[in-house]
């Protein structure tokens, strides 16, 4: 019963970490928890995916596919709290508008949004919009489990940087400290994984694999290209990554879907 109850609590730390759904119980805090709760971050996109889904599916029956695309992403933010896509616009402001690390990290911290993050996001949203509508014309039920998949492999694929890559910035100071320059755990990508295979199996598609190795892909150069110019990751830099291979992913299922 204490180890059933350790991983809830394990759980229930990511779902605060990552999301405003509310947890109905007091969840203590440590670093070791926080530490441990990082297997359940592609759960917690599984859950967001779930509700995101469901949301798009009563969306779009009382009122169109454009709406309920709309209103889907709408429930995103709140459900999170605009968390990655907060990282995605300082990502876009550090990198767009910094020349070394140094003034790279100091932008990166800076609260305000400037021009390359408001263009950035734009077109993120625009990108959301367009790929997710697409995907409905080819099949708007289909297009449910791909939802409940980009989520949950986005957030899996931005998890593994923690082990792939150097953090850098002031750790001392930084909420991410307990995730930061993990040794390789391969119990907990397994448990990661497991909520993958979960919403693979929704829509057993063997095509979606691709769909999966772009958005990796996707990982992989941003990984290349943050190391290049700042050494490693940041906790902004895992919220670019999970929003830009969630997108990856619906583009990916679009091209399979077209062409093979």
């Amino acid at each position: 019963m204490k180890a059933i109850k350790n991983e809830l609590i394990y759980f229930a730390t990511a779902l605060m970490f990552f999301t405003r759904i509310p947890v109905p119980f007091t969840v203590p805090y440590s670093s070791d928890i926080m530490n441990r709760s990082q297997k359940y971050f592609a759960w917690v996109g599984l859950l967001v995916g779930l509700i995101n889904a469901v949301v798009l599916y009563l969306a779009t029956q009382l009122f169109n596919p454009e709406i309920g695309i709309v209103l889907m992403m709408v429930s995103s933010v709140l459900l999170t709290g605009a968390f990655h896509e907060d990282g995605f616009t300082d990502m876009c402001d550090s990198f767009g508008g910094g020349y070394g690390k140094e003034k790279i990290l100091t932008i990166m911290k800076d609260s305000r949004v400037g021009a390359y993050g408001t263009i950035g996001i734009i077109l993120l949203f625009a990108l959301k919009f367009f790929s997710i509508q697409a995907l409905e014309k080819i099949d708007s039920w289909k297009i449910l489990a791909v939802v409940i998949l980009a989520h949950t492999v986005s957030r899996f694929i931005s998890g593994t940087m923690i082990y792939t890559h150097q953090y850098v910035t002031d750790i001392d100071a930084s909420k991410s400290k307990p995730l930061a320059n993990k040794p390789l755990d391969g119990m907990a990508l397994l448990v990661g994984l497991i909520s993958v295979l979960i919403a693979f199996a929704l829509i057993p598609d063997w095509r979606l694999i691709f769909a999966f190795a772009l958005a990796y892909l996707g990982k992989l150069y941003m990984g290349w290209y943050f190391k290049k110019h700042i050494g490693g990751y940041t906790g902004d830099c895992l919220g670019a990554v999970q929003q830009v291979c969630e997108v990856l992913f619906y583009l990916g299922t679009i091209i399979v879907w077209k062409f093979i």
